[in-house]
């Protein structure tokens, strides 16, 4: 197989956070008044950032504020979640093992995440699931954050002097491929609230054991 740079998303790919940030997000939202969200309803959301969580759980509520209370909530959300940020979070089925594989099969692993890279980093240190990865680049440190291109190739480092495939499972994911003119592949128990069809990725996969043959393929 033709090593190639893997560039993944976080939220929904490597790591299932959503129970954390629902998590969180019952908990600012109970300031106002508001009772705990609809876990399912809200799933695949949270990849849109604690703003839009917030914004959504207190629209399904009819509860109005204004824009200083939703800022105050949002910074409240990323206090409350940096304070402990893997609490329930862990990585899905198989990651771990397979980010071994591939780092032994030559591939260059990167992370391309539209968290905070604040946020992002720790996160990946509490799971043990730093050394995996040759540059980790946060939502707030690129010139542009997915799905603009410049995201993938500050992660991986080059504008296609090897091979890229992007790895994530939602839109801004599919849309940094096709703009870094990168492979992509989708994972479909991720976090999208679109059909992952109308994403038009190459490739889509159910479970991350799966990806290695994906490449094989793919390169």
């Amino acid at each position: 197989m033709t090593p190639a740079s893997l560039v993944f998303d976080l939220d929904g790919t490597l790591v299932d956070t959503a129970p954390d940030l629902i998590r969180v997000l019952n908990a600012v939202i109970a300031d106002v008044g508001v009772k705990e969200v609809n876990y399912a309803a809200l799933r695949n959301l949270v990849g849109y950032g604690a703003r839009a969580l917030i914004i959504k759980a207190l629209s399904d509520a009819c509860v109005i504020v204004g824009d200083d209370k939703i800022d105050a909530m949002q910074a409240e959300f990323l206090r409350l979640y940096a304070d402990d940020i893997a609490q329930v979070s862990k990585p899905f089925e198989g990651v771990t093992e397979t980010l071994a594989l591939l780092k032994r099969q030559g591939h260059a692993l990167s992370v391309a995440t539209n968290k905070p890279g604040w946020l992002a980093r720790p996160l990946l240190s509490e799971l043990n699931m730093t050394h995996y990865f040759d540059n980790i680049v946060g939502g707030d440190e690129p010139r542009a954050k997915k799905p603009d291109a410049a995201h993938i190739f500050e992660a991986c480092g080059h504008r296609g002097k090897r091979p890229i495939v992007v790895i994530g499972d939602s839109g801004p994911d599919a849309g940094a491929a096709r703009n870094s003119g990168a492979a992509c592949i989708m994972m479909a128990y991720g976090y999208t609230p679109v059909p992952l069809e109308s994403l038009k990725a190459e490739v889509i996969l159910r479970k991350f054991r799966e990806i290695p043959s994906a490449l094989n393929a793919l390169l």
